[in-house]
């Protein structure tokens, strides 16, 4: 589907929204036929959506059906309706099968057939698919929304000014919204974070972040950790979340490495193992080509975390070698639908292979002997140069003397 497209259908979504929010609580009205009243959408997370509501039309109702979609979704689901004597209606639709992301927004709303063959739809009405398993609870400032239910308030607080320095911690590099709304929800535990992400058809993660949701999954316990693990993971998530919104769809044309390795490096509190086992895959030579991240991250958890700490340092070696500017040209030109290679040769004038071996020289200390030469290339010759000239005359005043006293004998 165009971008052209994509965008009408989204404009056409929020227009809809717009209306929908102006109706008095409780009644969505339709065109001149039918008024939807009551209506509601339970959720039972990982399981299932019951929509329920009460169908109101001057004229006998001889079909009925319920649309719904998420909110960045572009395919719109169908379902068929019995209708009751007094108008309502009520279906559950299964969630474990048909995932949507959690706390993702669902925007549903009525089609009726009346008894004069016409076709009247109502407005649409938004709920929001929200992890209902937990006693959530919610502080706020500015634009960000801190969502938690273990640890106190000071716990709260804490991740609050976690998520503000993050977000100044990457004003220099990353375009900083502060409008649209963040919502930033802490799991006490590895475990239950997990659950949540397989329910809503997510692989594993110690974060995890909807980008084009403004929605932010960490696993945070509270204790004496709970400051080291906030600076790690909430500027991190938060990284993904602001560069969705200054790059929209162009978000998902950047490398994975670069997405990653940019929000690794505003982490507060950078990971301390990453140095750790980037010296042991460099001494056992088990690195992961660069270029192999172009693609995508390996799946198994040991592989990924590898990626990650290669991500991190590799972008910062690009930022420290090529400025923030540099960053900048390379983002830009991976928007422009550059491949990995050609992008980073546009942007920088190497091409991502050639840039990851003098990573491995600069960074990880790597072919020391071979960088040594090449650093002294330079130097060797220009002491050639001057010692050429000399030696060149030395051995023109021998081949005369020789030539001398050849004709004198």
């Amino acid at each position: 589907m165009s971008a052209t497209r994509q965008w009408i259908l989204k404009f056409i979504v929020v227009m809809l929204l717009a209306a929908a929010l102006s109706l008095k609580p409780g009644q969505a009205r339709g065109q001149e036929g039918i008024v939807v009243e009551s209506p509601q959408a339970v959720v039972d997370f990982g399981r299932s959506i019951t929509f329920t509501a009460k169908l109101k039309a001057p004229l006998p109702i001889q079909q009925a059906s319920l649309l719904f979609r998420g909110i960045n979704e572009e395919v719109t689901r169908v379902e068929s309706l019995q209708v009751a004597e007094d108008g309502s209606v009520s279906l559950m639709y299964d969630t474990s099968l048909n995932v949507f992301p959690p706390f993702s927004w669902i925007v549903f709303w009525y089609q009726a057939t009346l008894a004069d063959g016409k076709v009247y739809t109502s407005e649409p009405i938004k709920t929001q698919y929200k992890d209902d398993r937990f006693p959530w609870r919610q502080i706020s400032q500015a634009n960000i929304n801190i969502n938690w239910y273990a640890g106190d308030d000071a716990f709260a607080v804490s991740a609050l000014d976690t998520a503000g320095a993050g977000l100044l911690s990457m004003k220099d590099f990353v375009p900083i919204s502060l409008t649209d709304p963040i919502d930033i929800y802490i799991y006490s535990n590895i475990n239950d974070l997990q659950d949540t992400l397989l329910l809503g058809g997510r692989d594993w993660a110690g974060g995890h972040a909807h980008p084009d949701l403004g929605v932010v999954l960490v696993a945070i316990a509270p204790g004496v950790s709970q400051f080291t693990e906030m600076e790690t993971l909430i500027p991190h998530e938060l990284a993904h979340v602001m560069l969705y919104r200054a790059l929209g769809d162009k978000y998902y044309e950047q490398m994975p490495w670069l997405i990653e390795g940019i929000a690794s490096m505003v982490e507060l509190y950078p990971n301390p193992e990453y140095a750790n086992v980037l010296e042991s895959a460099s001494r056992n030579d088990t690195l992961i080509p660069m270029t192999d991240l172009c693609a995508s991250f390996p799946a198994d958890s040991g592989s990924a975390f590898l990626a990650y700490a290669q991500s991190q340092s590799f972008t910062t070696y690009i930022r420290d070698s090529f400025g923030v500017s540099g960053l900048s040209r390379l983002i830009s030109a991976y928007s422009d639908g550059f491949e990995c290679e050609l992008g980073a040769t546009k942007a920088l004038g190497l091409p991502i292979s050639q840039l990851d071996a003098r990573w491995r020289e600069t960074v990880l200390k790597q072919n020391v002997a071979g960088v040594a030469l090449r650093n002294l290339s330079p130097f060797i010759l220009l002491l050639a140069l001057v010692l050429i000239v000399p030696l060149w005359g030395a051995i023109d005043l021998m081949r005369q003397r020789r030539k001398r006293a050849a004709q004198s004998k």
